[in-house]
């Protein structure tokens, strides 16, 4: 049954992830943390950190984390499945549509257009919920490492300093202010 369930909350992910991987980490959260509780909110945010630290895309890497949290080695198969199906079929069925009759999409064209800001909105509003709880974690006391970290990082990002090395000191950073907060 978990397997089941994994397969249809992945493929509703999957299905409804237009914008890219960001876009999927509102869909995400509502399903598994809010919806089957599957993870909590601090779980979540160190799922979405970690997927952004491997390779390959952040649905996939998600899918492929809660699936291994839920049901171990099956879930993770049946939820990066589930996850890539969608999306899949669609686009072998606009290839073979584009390919045999050689026609453009105008109307999918304005239809994706439209979907842009509502993208946007979704990644804003996962972005903001993925701070707090960053600075507030499980809803506990105020993260002064993290604020810190978060400033550094957002300044060091508008500096053009490379993302890796970002990440980094971002680490680098947490080690250290988190042990010197811990001798005082």
């Amino acid at each position: 049954m978990q397997l089941l369930k994994l397969l249809f909350i992945f493929f509703k992910v999957g299905l409804f992830s237009f914008g890219g991987g960001y876009a999927t980490i509102p869909l995400i959260q509502q399903y598994i943390v809010e919806g089957e509780q599957w993870l909590t909110m601090t779980q979540f945010t160190d799922l979405v950190t970690i997927s952004q630290m491997t390779p390959g895309p952040i649905a996939i890497n998600s899918a492929t984390f809660v699936g291994a949290q839920v049901a171990g080695v099956p879930g993770s198969i049946v939820a990066t499945v589930g996850v890539t199906m969608p999306q899949s079929i669609v686009m072998l069925a606009l290839g073979y549509y584009l390919f045999t009759k050689q026609r453009t999409f105008k109307i999918m064209d304005m239809i994706l257009r439209g979907i842009k800001a509502g993208i946007i909105g979704l990644i804003f509003i996962a972005s903001c919920y993925m701070l707090q709880n960053a600075l507030w974690p499980d809803g506990g006391g105020f993260e002064v490492v993290a604020l810190v970290t978060f400033i550094i990082g957002f300044y060091l990002y508008h500096k053009h300093v490379d993302l890796i090395r970002i990440i980094a000191i971002g680490a680098i950073l947490g080690i250290i202010l988190k042990l010197v907060l811990t001798l005082l």
